[in-house]
């Protein structure tokens, strides 16, 4: 199938072509609020010129008490709703579809930011030398539990109303329900642990929940892990049969990534020494859930140049999912389709300490992210050890301006807001 081939959706909405942007953390909500601003709104319109058919938004926080990181947006049932109507309208004022992805962080939250820390178990994240950055969690109750299905039922009916034209629920890279999925984390002995069906029932019913509160034209897509790349831990046959259980919920996308926090497979590394590919990391491990899934399937993880792309399509694959190198290079998918193989390799870092790498790698990918809401202006050339120093000073002074914030706004009652 070729690339700029239009995909119809199972809930019949035509996505213009197999090209998506996937998502990345843009940590530009503006402040007080955690809102979008007019940072994010150009940022999208640059990738709204870029040529993909599908964009993915950065992961949008469900509980304000809860963020990935001190400047990632929330949406709320008492979020003013016109910022993320700009924002819709930005990304996709040149003809793409725009998913809004919806997340919890659970438990990888950092130690210094206000609010809650949720796990399935009390298991914090083990990262060696930097496990103190994180914060210890809580086990959730059940009460915890059905406020949360709540809220990202509440998250996703006021995405649509604000023109995004779906939804992406994060199950991956080790977040709430990749938790609840990872019999490493997962530790509980009610319905909620265990078997797989109990680990996948959190999944399953935010499913239900969303689905039930969107319009059948609004698209439901579900991110989640080939595998969690760590011993014991979520792999690809569980993987499978969670596909099974998607069968019939109205999703219409389902994209594969892998690793978390503890296991950087998106930045090409693993915890339990699995070979990934050089490019499309994930793409031999995740071929062989062509042939059981039931809903298209969207894959990303190092995907750079148009012929690798292609590959992904002959494989089975529905959608190419593209993400740091389109902050690297916006137009890239106008240039493959004009008969370009544009190669945007990711940047390397040979730092001795690979988890300050990566976040380095991430300081690095964000600098030209704000080099696009410059317009694409240029500026001088900053050491990678400088901007990540830049990046953690950003990160302190937005944990203060967030936690005067949330001390004064509390989170609405999730339960409540889901049946007004």
């Amino acid at each position: 199938m070729h690339l700029f081939a239009p995909l119809e959706l199972p809930n019949g909405s035509c996505l213009p072509n197999r090209v998506a942007k996937a998502a990345m953390e843009e940590s530009l909500a503006r402040q007080p609020g955690q809102l979008p601003g007019t940072e994010i709104e150009e940022l999208y319109r640059r990738w709204a010129g870029g040529g993909t058919g599908l964009i993915i938004t950065g992961n949008v926080m469900v509980d304000r008490r809860a963020l990935t990181s001190p400047r990632t947006i929330v949406l709320d049932a008492d979020t003013p709703l016109e910022p993320f109507r700009r924002w819709a309208a930005a990304a996709g004022s040149a003809g793409a579809h725009v998913w809004m992805q919806i997340n919890h962080p659970g438990r990888q939250v950092r130690a210094d930011l206000p609010g809650v820390a949720w796990a399935p178990s009390e298991v914090g994240v083990s990262l060696g030398r930097h496990t103190s950055a994180f914060a210890r969690p809580t086990a959730m109750d059940e009460t915890d539990i059905e406020a949360t299905i709540a809220r990202f039922a509440v998250t996703a009916r006021l995405a649509e109303e604000a023109g995004f034209h779906g939804v992406q629920i994060h199950a991956a890279h080790g977040y709430l329900l990749s938790q609840f999925l990872s019999p490493l984390v997962n530790r509980r002995d009610d319905r909620w642990g265990g078997s797989l069906e109990n680990r996948a029932r959190l999944l399953i019913e935010i499913v239900k929940a969303v689905r039930a509160r969107v319009s059948p034209g609004f698209a439901v897509g579900v991110k989640i892990n080939t595998a969690d790349f760590q011993r014991g831990g979520f792999d690809t046959d569980e993987v499978a049969r969670v596909l099974g259980f998607l069968d019939g919920l109205g999703v219409d996308l389902v994209e594969l990534s892998g690793g978390s926090v503890e296991s950087a497979a998106t930045m090409g590394r693993t915890a339990d020494e699995t070979t990934l590919d050089r490019e499309a990391y994930f793409l031999s491990l995740a071929e062989r859930l062509v042939e059981v899934a039931s809903v298209p399937l969207m894959l990303t993880g190092g995907i750079c140049r148009r012929t690798t792309a292609e590959r992904v399509l002959e494989r089975g694959f529905a959608v190419v999912g593209v993400a740091t190198a389109l902050a690297l290079c916006p137009d890239l998918p106008t240039r493959w389709q004009a008969g370009e193989d544009t190669h945007v390799p990711p940047p390397r870092l040979g730092w001795k300490d690979q988890d300050l790498a990566s976040a380095a790698v991430l300081a690095i990918v964000r600098a030209h992210m704000s080099r696009l809401v410059r317009g694409g202006r240029s500026g001088p050339r900053i050491p990678s050890s400088l901007l990540l120093a830049l990046d953690m000073l950003r990160s302190w002074l937005s944990v203060r301006a967030y936690g005067a914030w949330l001390a004064e706004h509390p989170a609405p009652d999730a339960t409540t807001a889901l049946h007004r």
